[in-house]
């Protein structure tokens, strides 16, 4: 699993990459929390474009970054999900608490950003957590 974070204004894009499962979302999970923490963004975009696979675990992550950003008052939107992600998230009724869009995220809601710097996140980081 590989996550990148972008904070443009009062906006965040994390983008996903890679196999979404209990194995990689604690990692997942920590930095991000620590984007919202210290940035808290009234927008969170979290890209699931690169996942290749997804269980319950991902249904989780989402679940805890609406509850994080909903206490500062922000709003969560998915974005990008393959069919069979779709099909889970709104089955386990994410819908009801984020806005599903698809398209180019970082064209349309963070200009500039390819001149941004991500913080990155990769399998190294996550075994030093362990």
């Amino acid at each position: 699993m590989n996550v990148v974070i972008y904070n443009n204004n009062n906006r965040c894009l994390v983008e996903l990459h890679g196999e979404l499962d209990h194995h990689n979302a604690s990692c997942a999970r920590m930095n991000i929390d620590m984007a919202i923490d210290s940035k808290c963004p009234s927008e969170l975009y979290m890209d699931f474009s690169g996942v290749t696979f997804m269980d319950s675990s991902g249904i989780g992550l989402v679940m805890g970054r609406y509850r994080m950003l909903h206490e500062y008052g922000g709003t969560l939107y998915i974005a990008n999900c393959s069919p069979s992600i779709s099909r889970v998230m709104h089955i386990s009724g994410m819908n009801k608490l984020a806005t599903f869009i698809n398209g180019d995220i970082r064209g349309k809601y963070f200009s500039g950003l390819n001149d941004m710097k991500g913080e990155t996140t990769d399998e190294k980081i996550r075994q030093d957590i362990k």
